[in-house]
């Protein structure tokens, strides 16, 4: 079991989380969007939330900014940080409208509040676990929408907690975080998310 859970750090790693959210989401809402509409959503968030921030990330590394995609230094993380935050801005402001997309464009509001949030932990040379912060808000997002959708299914809800535990001990095995860092980044991820629920649910 010790050897599989590095690989949760992979799998659920924060840059794919957006794409997750946003598969669940087309899932849930059945038939309201059309096939087309649903690959150029899903290709919209590959390309701000996937390849953008490899891109990147990889500009970063060649320069020696970073050492891995990890980010496991307080002092690696504000660039990207700020990256994402302009990305989310754009999603929200230009994509991801609140009058096509409501739940999503919510979801990735709070999003952006939980990045802002992990910035200021930077500021103070404090570190969050990011990966807490991305799973722990898709936790809520998967739950909300569960109940807004009428869904009645209580395996989803029951995975993403699970997961969200194994993404924490995954971190743990790695020595990425501590246990402090690993409630620090369940908090940041989880508010926002619980604050904008109100807005949609």
């Amino acid at each position: 079991m010790k050897n599989l859970l590095p690989i949760f750090s992979y799998i659920l790693h924060p840059i794919f989380i957006s794409v997750y959210a946003t598969l669940f989401y087309l899932y849930a809402a059945g038939d309201v969007f059309g096939t087309q509409e649903k690959y150029y959503v899903l290709i919209q968030i590959a390309v701000i939330n996937v390849i953008v921030p490899v891109l990147f990330y990889l500009l970063l590394k060649s320069t020696g900014h970073v050492k891995s995609i990890m980010l496991s230094q307080v002092s690696e993380r504000t660039v990207p940080l700020v990256l994402q935050c302009f990305l989310y801005i754009l999603l929200v402001k230009r994509s991801i409208v609140i009058t096509r997309y409501p739940e999503l464009h919510f979801f990735f509001l709070g999003a952006l509040f939980s990045t802002i949030l992990a910035l200021v932990f930077v500021l103070f040379k404090k570190k969050a676990s990011l990966h807490m912060v991305a799973i722990s808000g898709f936790a809520i997002f998967v739950i909300g929408l569960n109940i807004h959708f009428q869904m009645h299914n209580p395996y989803w809800p029951a995975l993403l907690i699970l997961l969200s535990g194994v993404v924490a001990s995954s971190r743990l095995e790695m020595n990425a975080h501590t246990s402090r860092e690993i409630l620090f980044g369940l908090f940041i991820g989880i508010m926002p998310q619980l604050l904008f629920l109100y807005l949609w649910l």
